[in-house]
């Protein structure tokens, strides 16, 4: 693994994927992805995310990360053996309220990927590189209590359950009456 992306934009590969920076050129992927109602089920209750906020707030704020916090942001997830994008993995920074040495696991596959344990390859890479190349000493992710599949993958990547907690949404989604689950894991030693 290396500390920064290389200049082809590389962060790290595993057996099976290849996170890379994500580039202008990802548009199209990340409309499909977003716009695929089962992949956001338990983020927009299957609503797609537009096109042009896609293109006019999301990438562009994906892509200034990359200078903003150097080694963390969203990585897109290519198949190594075919070069197709699968989705992206995300080492969040930390939000003003928290502690700048921890990070925010996230990911988001297409539906082709599922069932395939890519989600807990790519999260188990990050997890090490967060704590190996830079030096991390938290590593937090969350979802809705609801959602087990996605519960289950941060579980077998080596994070722990911390708490259930209850958030108020303007527009609830089905299961959102069951809460929030934050998991983690820490760096040993810390």
């Amino acid at each position: 693994m290396v500390d920064v992306p290389g200049p082809d934009g590389v962060l790290l590969e595993t057996e099976r994927l290849r996170l890379r920076q994500l580039t202008r050129a990802d548009l199209d992927h990340l409309v499909a992805l977003d716009g695929d109602p089962e992949v956001m089920r338990f983020l927009t209750n299957g609503r797609p995310t537009p096109l042009p906020v896609i293109r006019g707030e999301v990438l562009p704020r994906l892509l200034r990360q990359y200078d903003e916090t150097p080694g963390l942001g969203r990585w897109a997830a290519i198949d190594r053996a075919g070069g197709d994008f699968l989705g992206w993995f995300a080492l969040d920074p930390p939000g003003e309220d928290v502690a700048g040495n921890e990070a925010e696991l996230g990911y988001r596959l297409r539906r082709a990927a599922w069932g395939r344990g890519l989600a807990t390859e790519g999260s188990r890479a990050l997890v090490r590189y967060a704590f190996d190349a830079l030096g991390l000493h938290r590593i937090r992710a969350e979802t809705m209590a609801a959602n087990t599949r996605s519960r289950r993958v941060l579980e077998k990547s080596g994070l722990r359950y911390v708490r259930t907690f209850h958030l108020t949404w303007d527009d609830p989604i089905p299961g959102s009456e069951h809460g929030e689950v934050e998991y983690e894991v820490r760096r040993q030693g810390c």
